[in-house]
């Protein structure tokens, strides 16, 4: 049996580095990368496209979670 070394139970306090207009910003661009992601999938349901194509709605998708989220946590 192992043991974990210099593990610290302690929690690890959050800092944040942008303010309420920063996460106002990021939260602003999310909103939009999911726009853009609705039109993409609508465009790429509309004409056809193949099913690996329609995997480019996930990079939207994406930039807009990861916005959500540091919104949210202020980083």
């Amino acid at each position: 049996m192992r043991r974990a070394i210099g593990r610290s139970t302690s929690m690890l306090q959050r800092v944040e580095n942008i303010g309420e207009p920063g996460a106002r910003r990021r939260r602003r661009g999310a909103f939009v990368m999911v726009a853009i992601a609705v039109v993409v999938a609508i465009v790429l349901i509309v004409t056809n496209a193949p099913r690996p194509a329609r995997l480019l709605v996930a990079v939207p998708i994406g930039l807009a979670a990861a916005g959500f989220l540091e919104a949210r946590e202020k980083t």
